[in-house]
């Protein structure tokens, strides 16, 4: 900890992350994105670094649940006939080729639709948060700051999918909503390595973006179980 202009700051990860105060937030982990069959596959997206990143946010889901960590999954949403989607927003999701058809009757995480469904291997448990979001920040449009303002949150762990693309945005607001963020830089994934590695390069330029390993070592030292065989 350290204090700056009266104001006291976190100054290491084991600060920033403390259980007490932190909420790993789960961002996109749904069929459309991460799963063969879903939208993002159909349309010919390279999904083979998805199962890896999955892996890392089922351990992560692990020591947060063990160690008393909030957990707060956001689940995309797409109203029937794109209602919820403006032309501003249909020219962002089909430009540069992001997701081809969306101009027609395509829908990515159409409501109540398996596509929309949070991926097998990661299903929310009972009681958990799930935040429904209509924009690629979670913080748009949604009650996530309220959530996390409830629950005494004061950092921000990102994890999830894609990585320049709704990751990055929500941790970008995390920071301008007064929040530490922090960014799994192997629980995220994407279907461009480039543009993954252009995202991670420009996140670690303005916030925490560490390994999974590092993650588990300071959530793990709070667990009594965990400790003891360290």
């Amino acid at each position: 900890m350290i204090t700056v202009n009266g104001q006291q700051v976190f100054s290491t990860m084991e600060e920033i992350a403390d259980p007490k105060h932190a909420a790993l937030v789960v961002i996109d982990a749904q069929n459309d994105f991460c799963t063969p069959g879903g939208l993002m596959g159909n349309n010919g997206q390279d999904l083979s670094t998805m199962p890896g990143a999955i892996a890392q946010i089922d351990k992560l889901l692990g020591a947060a649940r063990a160690a008393g960590v909030l957990v707060v999954y956001i689940q995309n949403q797409m109203l029937p006939g794109k209602r919820s989607t403006s032309g501003a927003w249909l020219r962002f999701l089909t430009a540069k080729n992001r997701t081809t058809g969306m101009m027609d009757d395509q829908h990515c995480c159409l409501v109540d639709s398996w596509g929309a469904e949070i991926v097998d291997a990661l299903k929310p448990q009972k009681d958990e948060i799930v935040v429904k979001k209509w924009r690629s920040s979670a913080f748009v449009g949604t009650n996530l700051d309220m959530v996390l303002k409830v629950n005494n949150i004061k950092s921000v762990v990102c994890c999830g999918f894609v990585t320049q693309g709704c990751v990055e945005s929500t941790a970008r607001d995390a920071g301008f909503y007064d929040y530490y963020p922090v960014v799994i830089e192997d629980a995220v994934a994407n279907s461009h390595p480039e543009l993954h590695a252009a995202s991670l390069f420009v996140q670690r330029s303005r916030y925490d973006v560490v390994p999974t390993a590092e993650m588990l070592s300071v959530w793990e030292r709070t667990v009594p179980q965990f400790a003891a065989a360290q």
